[in-house]
């Protein structure tokens, strides 16, 4: 069972997500709660993920997302956003959310982002990943990353498409028939070319690309 909490000052916006995992069996909303309640909430809960409004009123939400990763079994933290807020997205990826989708996103698809982070993968929003791209990677990192994708071999881009759309390690390997051990060793190859740190960066870089073969939320 995958654990949830959601943060969000809007009850409207808690009680809709709710009401949304409240029909699936693998997924368990154990908390519901506004921003400056969140990492008590969440140090009680233990959750596997926390979807959190990078608005919180009186609230910094990139100091939450801070502390939740500090935490000493850190939760994957997604956040909830409007379309034009690609800065504050690019400042919370850097803090170590692992994604980002609009608070309109349509709600069947909302079971599978969770059990996308729940294992490792990442979501990211289509709508609003060029600007943050832009924000979260400087000129000189935006050419680099551009080379670096130019490097990649076909089978290494194909891991990057994969990685892009949120599959883990494991769901990557069982798509291409290769072992978790091989496709850890091609996704640090991807990271390495593409000069990021993680799989989060390397997404953006995917996306802003247009390597994706399939529409996103």
């Amino acid at each position: 069972m995958i654990r949830v909490v959601v943060v969000d000052d809007e009850a409207l916006v808690r009680f809709g997500l709710e009401l949304i995992f409240r029909g699936t069996a693998d997924i368990d909303v154990v908390a519901t709660t506004t921003g400056a309640l969140a990492v008590r909430e969440v140090g009680l809960r233990g959750p596997d993920v926390v979807l959190l409004d990078i608005r919180t009123p009186g609230v910094d939400a990139l100091t939450v997302v801070r502390q939740l990763r500090a935490m000493p079994r850190p939760p994957a933290v997604a956040m909830l956003t409007t379309a034009g807020s690609g800065e504050n997205v690019a400042a919370a990826l850097r803090c170590g959310a692992a994604g980002f989708f609009l608070k309109d996103t349509e709600p069947q698809h909302l079971a599978q982002y969770i059990r996308t982070l729940a294992s490792g993968g990442v979501v990211l929003s289509r709508d609003v990943t060029r600007s943050a791209a832009d924000d979260y990677l400087d000129t000189a990192a935006r050419s680099a990353a551009s080379a670096g994708v130019a490097r990649l071999t076909k089978r290494e881009r194909e891991v990057l498409v994969l990685l892009a759309e949120g599959l883990s390690n494991l769901a990557i390997g069982v798509r291409m028939h290769l072992s978790r051990g091989t496709i850890k060793d091609h996704v640090s190859t991807v990271l390495a070319k593409l000069g990021v740190g993680n799989r989060v960066q390397a997404a953006l870089i995917a996306q802003r690309a247009g390597l994706l073969r399939r529409p996103g939320a």
